[in-house]
């Protein structure tokens, strides 16, 4: 399949960016280096271009109905300007993708969806839509900057008139942003930095980065890539989708218990609620090394014995703890923070502990 480019891709070039293949889109992984990128978030404000993400538009009457019965939380709970992080559960107890749903108005939502899985979700949502529900595929429309870090708001007031410190997280508005018409404005993000998603259709996209960089020169706002973005969430213990949660990986085995409702049925619910009554038998969890070593994608998660009980999702070095940190699936009896854990890098098995998240909080 050809690798699409990002409306935006031409400027990123300019702007001295590693451009590598990633969910199908040609994206900037670096322009400095990812540590300098990964601080620049953490303490000042850094913008992401993640345009490559997917957002389609549910309307009508039985548009609620059709996101309720398909996601795992309870979508009936939005009101207006409100988002929800949510998932849609399989039919084998696994996860189609995480996801992140936005009430516009009654009978009028956005779901944002991850870029690798844009095709198969539009498929799942298709294919459930039997009531008639008015399904939109905006993903080829919209662009997507991520402004995050302890800065990003008072860059983005000097664009405009909404109040954004007035706007809670998960929730968003719409209004003029950089002398543009209708911008959706959404206190989410995917750093634990603080910051806002700023969505805007494809032929404003330029004139907003530009306008974005020039309100944030002061702050010596930089253009981020998606090496720094992986760093950041990991941090956070954030899911990514493909590593710790895919179609085999069940909401509650991945910490996602909260985001799970069992005050309506949805796919697959009922072997859900059961898995809850009995408990799993893994859990994802997020540790952090003792011992020198980064853990990396697939590396076997041992007992002071030897024994495998379980296996590495993500792992890095940790730019602002200098150390290794990770999440992984362990058999629940080592989930609890605290328990000493062992990661088999290149044949050593090296020390590790399971930490609660934010593992940079804890």
């Amino acid at each position: 399949m050809e690798t699409k480019n990002i409306p935006l891709n031409d400027l990123h070039i300019k702007l001295g960016a590693k451009m590598v293949p990633f969910a199908g889109y040609n994206m900037p992984v670096r322009y400095s280096s990812d540590i300098e990128e990964h601080m620049t978030v953490r303490n000042g404000v850094g913008v992401f271009d993640v345009s490559h993400m997917g957002e389609f538009k549910a309307e009508g009457p039985n548009a609620l109905e059709l996101i309720q019965r398909i996601t795992s939380n309870d979508a009936s709970k939005l009101v207006d300007g409100q988002a929800q992080y949510s998932c849609l559960p399989n039919e084998t107890g696994g996860i189609v993708d995480d996801l992140i749903v936005y009430r516009l108005k009654e009978n009028d939502y956005m779901i944002v969806v991850n870029a690798s899985n844009i095709e198969k979700d539009w498929n799942w949502f298709s294919k459930y839509n039997t009531k008639g529900a008015t399904l939109k595929n905006l993903s080829d429309e919209y662009c997507l900057f991520a402004v995050q870090g302890p800065k990003a708001i008072a860059v983005l007031q000097k664009l405009t008139n909404t109040d954004l410190s007035a706007i809670k997280y998960y929730h968003f508005a719409i209004g003029e942003f950089a002398n543009t018409p209708e911008v959706i404005m959404s206190n989410t993000g995917y750093t634990g930095a603080g910051g806002f998603e700023i969505y805007v259709k494809n032929d404003y996209a330029e004139k907003i980065w530009n306008a974005i960089f020039e309100a944030g020169k002061e702050e010596n706002i930089k253009p981020i890539g998606l090496g720094a973005r992986d760093t950041l969430r990991l941090e956070m213990g954030f899911c990514l989708y493909g590593n710790d949660i895919d179609d085999t990986t069940s909401p509650l085995e991945a910490g996602l218990g909260w985001i799970t409702k069992f005050t309506k049925e949805f796919t697959n619910s009922a072997t859900l609620k059961k898995q809850k009554e009995q408990g799993v038998a893994k859990k994802l969890v997020g540790f952090k090394m003792i011992d020198k070593g980064i853990p990396r994608h697939d590396y076997q998660i041992k007992d002071a014995n030897g024994n495998v009980i379980g296996k590495v999702t993500s792992g890095t070095q940790s730019p602002l703890l200098s150390i290794g940190i990770g999440l992984g699936y362990v058999t629940t009896e080592f989930s609890g923070p605290g328990t000493e854990i062992f990661i088999d890098v290149r044949g050593r098995n090296l020390k590790a502990q399971v930490s609660k998240l934010p593992l940079i909080n804890s």
